[in-house]
């Protein structure tokens, strides 16, 4: 079983303010478990987080982020969203790797 953070995503551009927390959560849940989106089992939504608009996504299985990460653009939408939204898409592990590197440039 691959470590977490292998397992994890970064989405940023999630509508905030407009739904409950919880209701994103579960909006974003859907979203990467569709096929279509080239998703698959997700097992935990990190929602909200300390930067706004910004969610993490943990999948049962790392193959999951590589096809997510294929997909050119994820549109988020759901009947309860006023209209469509892009999420940008990116792995968790690089995020903290860059940010490491940002940390011992200063």
């Amino acid at each position: 079983h691959a470590g977490r953070s292998t397992r994890t995503i970064v989405i940023a551009g999630v509508p905030a303010g407009l739904l409950q927390d919880d209701v994103m959560a579960d909006i974003l849940t859907i979203h990467f478990q569709m096929s279509r989106n080239n998703g698959g089992d997700v097992e935990e939504v990190t929602y909200p987080t300390r930067n706004k608009g910004v969610a993490y996504i943990t999948f049962e299985d790392q193959e999951v982020v590589e096809s997510v990460l294929k997909k050119d653009q994820h549109l988020l939408q759901d009947k309860r969203l006023p209209r469509h939204y892009r999420l940008t898409v990116t792995r968790y592990c690089d995020n903290v790797s860059s940010s490491l590197i940002h940390l011992t440039m200063l």
